[in-house]
């Protein structure tokens, strides 16, 4: 090999055929050299010196001609220390999760990654915000738990093993927490979630189940859309990153691995900049805000003085904002834990308890923790299937965190940040155990996406704007048209008019209180009835069961009921439409069978 005159850009290494360019910042009168390393090895084979007369402001460069990049590796020695490149894309040495490794003692080192890659015509997908059912988990800890049932546990390669099931639960965007190299080895702790300073624009190689984890992103990637998955990253970049490196990264991921969006923190890196730059603009942009949680959780366990801000909440188009509507994420408790636990129980952490949020709106009812009492067993369901009846049946677009749909728990903890452990896994042998709440959520998902009403791209402005004789939304309560809204009041009937002729109305009655409450139901319109489509404690109804009470109905404390308007003499050409409403569950019984033997679900709960 030989060296020749370079290219300050990119930074980084960029290789093409035989030769290869790297480029790096390095302060004024700092002395630097390219270390190049024989794959594997931890002693350099050569060093090349990169002056300071012969780079532009504070970049050296060079490139190397007659070298077979993917035989070596390299890094730079800058003022006699070894520092790994800022813009590495791949590195060497990161391959086993949570050992320690020294850069100084050339441990870590950066690979020369060949362009090329077959994406089989893969394309990004562009599914509209209103659409989406998004699924968030930590990459490592979705498949790591040996109840996961796949063969490649805690890698991208177990992501794609269980793309059948989200496919079946009705998911069609996963959002995963970090997946760049950030190292899991600081301050006596493992670093499981991955937040901190990283090399931003390396995947990190400990999660992948062969030797690239370059490939296999881009293989996890290529399957979500193959699925009609999108892939949404996280990248919660910390203080100090300059926005413009920020906004470089997120170019590079959305151009090189085809990622359909990603999560950043407004608070680090300029929003405005990511949002107006011109390579970014069909990328869903998102950033996290707890207002929609906050809402609904209280909601939900019965605070007072809360129905105008549920009204916000439920109506809210989030993707305006660039923010999604979830009621728990990764930072503090799960939904059964939402629901079991009054205070957080950290101490696992080693940080006394102290770490972690101390205000989340959870409610243990009755006992804190574990519990055999039937009745509080029982609340503890009936509050999980609220929960998720808020969330799905919101305007804005939903998140749901990864193991709730099973009632996954982290015994309390509410910041498993450092919890590479069972405590901080999904469990999947819930869903083993009991798939019922899974078919709950799978047949609510359905029946959102079945009613366009329940997911409009545009926000509701409470106008009738169809002609259909009834505004988008309205509120009622006890009675109708009217909202109960004083401070004790914890009961509300939201009615959304239908999207066109094939579009069902619905009206959807909460009650939070610990009483019974009648409702006033407004009309259906004329020559429609009232059908009763679902209810907490049953579900999405197989067949929607005419009211007999067309003008109210009761509701059982803490609960919520679904109602949609049909045709009393319903045409029998819309009747076929119609059926595409049947949730999976009945359409099993109509063929005599009780459970698809084909069904994720099926072979997750009947594997030997």
């Amino acid at each position: 090999m030989k060296k020749v005159k370079g290219s300050p850009q990119p930074f980084g290494v960029s290789a093409e055929k035989n030769r290869v360019n790297f480029a790096v910042q390095v302060p004024a009168g700092k002395e630097c050299e390219l270390l190049l390393y024989k794959k594997g090895q931890e002693i350099p084979k050569y060093r090349f010196e990169m002056p300071e007369d012969e780079g532009i402001g504070e970049v050296r460069f060079l490139a190397l001609e007659e070298i077979n990049g993917s035989e070596y590796e390299y890094n730079f020695c800058i003022a006699g220390q070894v520092f790994v490149d800022p813009y590495v894309k791949e590195l060497a040495g990161r391959e086993v999760f949570g050992r320690a490794r020294d850069v100084q003692k050339h441990q870590v080192r950066g690979r020369i990654v060949p362009r090329g890659y077959d994406w089989e015509g893969d394309k990004r997908l562009h599914i509209p915000w209103n659409e989406v059912i998004a699924y968030s988990f930590h990459v490592r800890g979705l498949t790591k738990h040996s109840s996961s049932r796949v063969a490649h546990k805690g890698t991208y390669r177990g992501v794609i093993e269980k793309l059948p099931y989200m496919k079946e639960l009705g998911i069609n965007q996963i959002q995963c927490m970090p997946v760049y190299e950030f190292d899991e080895c600081t301050k006596g702790r493992i670093n499981y979630w991955g937040y901190g300073p990283a090399y931003y624009f390396a995947p990190k190689e400990a999660y992948a189940a062969g030797d690239s984890a370059v490939k296999e992103l881009k293989d996890m990637v290529r399957a979500c859309h193959r699925e009609g998955v999108e892939v949404v990253l996280e990248m919660p970049f910390t203080q100090g990153v300059a926005s413009q490196t920020a906004l470089e990264c997120l170019r590079f991921y959305m151009l090189e691995y085809h990622v359909d969006g990603f999560v950043v923190n407004p608070y680090t890196v300029s929003w405005e900049l990511l949002r107006e730059d011109p390579l970014l603009k069909d990328v869903k942009l998102i950033k996290r805000e707890d207002g929609f949680q906050n809402v609904m959780r209280r909601f939900l366990k019965g605070d007072e003085n809360m129905i105008n801000d549920v009204i916000w909440a439920l109506k809210h188009n989030s993707a305006y904002d660039g923010v999604c509507n979830y009621i728990t994420t990764h930072t503090g408790f799960t939904l059964w834990d939402l629901v079991s636990y009054d205070c957080k129980h950290n101490e696992e952490n080693g940080e006394n308890n102290t770490d972690g949020p101390d205000y989340n709106y959870s409610w243990n009812c009755g006992a804190e923790g574990p519990s055999r009492k039937k009745a509080v067993v029982e609340l503890r369901r009936n509050q999980v299937r609220n929960a998720f009846q808020l969330l799905l049946t919101a305007q804005g677009t939903p998140c749901i965190l990864a193991g709730d749909e099973f009632f996954n728990s982290q015994k309390g903890n509410n910041n498993v940040y450092c919890q590479d452990n069972e405590t901080g896994w999904v469990n999947w042998s819930r869903l083993k155990t009991d798939d019922s709440l899974f078919r709950y959520v799978k047949d609510l998902i359905a029946f959102r996406k079945n009613h366009s009403c329940m997911h409009r791209a545009e926000e509701l402005k409470g106008m009738d704007r169809t002609a259909c004789g009834m505004p988008d939304v309205s509120y009622h309560g006890e009675s109708a048209w009217q909202v109960k809204a004083e401070v004790s009041s914890r009961q509300l009937g939201v009615l959304y008019s239908g999207v066109g002729p094939d579009d069902e109305a619905c009206f959807i009655a909460y009650n939070m209180h610990w009483i019974p409450h009648v409702y006033a139901i407004p009309s259906p319109g004329k020559g429609r009835k009232w059908y009763l489509a679902g209810t907490t404690g049953r579900g999405i109804l197989e067949t929607p069961e005419p009211l007999k009470e067309q003008k109210e109905a009761e509701l059982e404390e803490r609960s919520i009921s679904l109602y949609v308007s049909r045709k009393t003499e319903e045409d029998p050409k819309k009747a076929g439409k119609t059926e595409k409403n049947l949730t999976t569950r009945r359409k099993r019984q109509l063929e005599g069978r009780d459970e698809n033997e084909d069904s994720p679900a099926f072979l997750h709960n009947h594997k030997a």
